[in-house]
């Protein structure tokens, strides 16, 4: 007999933590991606407007926790309501209520006796109870069993294909090009602006402010170039809405997220030479900081993470100004004693080439399933987004990370 409860933290973290550390060990003589929650499972949905957390338990008199599911839920952009009045010809974004599955876990000792499927049902009907219209999850393109449990027994569809693109953060700060002014903006002033230039693409958090005001949230930046009347030095700044009516030729902004606070990675199965090699490029990176040699960080011990979202610009020099606020988001991991940062844009992103990362921690591929919960849209039926061809952009959800 297998029991879907509500998680317990004061009777089940052990539990919890135990089945967290054998299902991320990866096959022998592979490398492996393990996370530490810092002893708060539900830390990567707490910030969520609506979250659950769900544990499968077995047995009678000795009862043991073989699996968990978690799932937040929030209201997000799916589309442009073309339909209704434009307010001084702005489309309007259409909203639904959105749920998020993550963090499905089953024990390898108790695999392929249902747990998994039962644990994905239990956290849908949650989902229908609190008016989701729609499920989505995000898995390893080639997480096989993944797709299989999803696509396969639980009715979702392939739906996005974003990326994650990570950086290490290296023993020097990168120097920001001359040419660029960097200008941080206060919460309101960044909520204005996302919502007056990206309320309509898709996945855009209706509550992006409660995002920008999180203490997690370490600030938004606008790069702008040093010779425009923004970039000319302080009280530049005529506010977002101004900005947006005068822009300069090329701009771009973007916001981090601390997950330092909230998890730490660590990539295990890797041989003494890789280690070997990674810690020669950290010694001399730190010896000859001069060369901006690129140094492959300590990922083989637990590391923290920055996170780069609302990525956005416009503008022929769009790209240079992203790469310089990916300069200015990895100096300020290196300030937070982080190993790399990352970001997960869409697919076709034109402003992705602005960003650097390392391939080999990077994922070109990741795969987004979705699964359509109610018939009708809260803001008025247009259709199926599960339909829906994608757009260039995503508004990648930190809290979600």
């Amino acid at each position: 007999m297998t029991v879907v409860r509500e998680y317990d933290p004061s009777r089940d973290l052990a539990g919890v933590e135990d089945v967290e550390r054998r299902c991320e060990v990866g096959p022998s003589g592979k490398l492996s991606l393990f996370t530490d929650l810092l002893g708060d499972p539900i830390c990567r949905i707490r910030h969520s407007p609506s979250f659950l957390m769900l544990v499968a338990e077995m047995g009678t008199e000795k009862k043991e926790i073989v699996g968990m599911i978690r799932g937040c839920i929030k209201t997000v952009t799916c589309g442009k309501n073309h339909d209704s009045p434009k307010l001084n010809d702005v489309v309007k974004p259409l909203y639904t209520k959105l749920a998020y599955v993550l963090g499905l876990r089953v024990s390898p000792s108790h695999r392929r006796q249902g747990i998994g499927f039962k644990l994905v049902k239990m956290m849908e009907e949650w989902f229908r109870q609190n008016g989701a219209e729609y499920s989505y999850i995000a898995t390893e393109n080639d997480n096989q069993a993944s797709v299989n449990l999803f696509t396969g027994k639980c009715g979702y569809s392939k739906f996005r294909t974003p990326s994650i693109l990570v950086n290490p953060v290296y023993a020097h700060r990168i120097n920001i090009s001359r040419r660029v002014t960097i200008i941080k903006l206060d919460p309101s002033d960044a909520e204005s602006l996302y919502r007056l230039r990206f309320s309509t693409t898709e996945f855009f958090p209706r509550d992006i402010d409660s995002v920008l005001n999180n203490k997690l949230s370490l600030g938004t930046f606008v790069a702008v170039p040093r010779g425009s009347c923004y970039g000319s030095g302080s009280g530049s700044w005529p506010g977002s809405a101004k900005f947006l009516g005068y822009p300069p030729e090329s701009w771009a902004v973007l916001s981090v997220w601390n997950c330092n606070d909230s998890f730490r990675l660590e990539v295990r199965g890797a041989s003494g030479l890789r280690r070997v090699m990674a810690k020669t490029t950290r010694v001399v990176d730190k010896m000859l900081p001069f060369l901006k040699l690129p140094s492959i960080p300590s990922v083989f011990k637990p590391f923290g993470l920055h996170f780069m979202y609302g990525i956005g610009g416009e503008g022929q020099h769009a790209e240079k100004m992203v790469k310089s606020l990916c300069g200015h988001a990895h100096n300020l991991a290196k300030e937070g004693g982080c190993g790399v940062v990352a970001t997960e844009v869409a697919g076709e992103e034109p402003l992705r080439r602005g960003i650097p990362y390392w391939k080999v921690l990077s994922c070109e591929e990741d795969l987004w399933c979705i699964k359509r919960l109610g018939e009708d849209y809260s803001d008025g039926a247009v259709g199926d987004w599960t339909q829906s061809p994608p757009g260039v952009s995503i508004f990648v959800d930190p809290r979600e990370f």
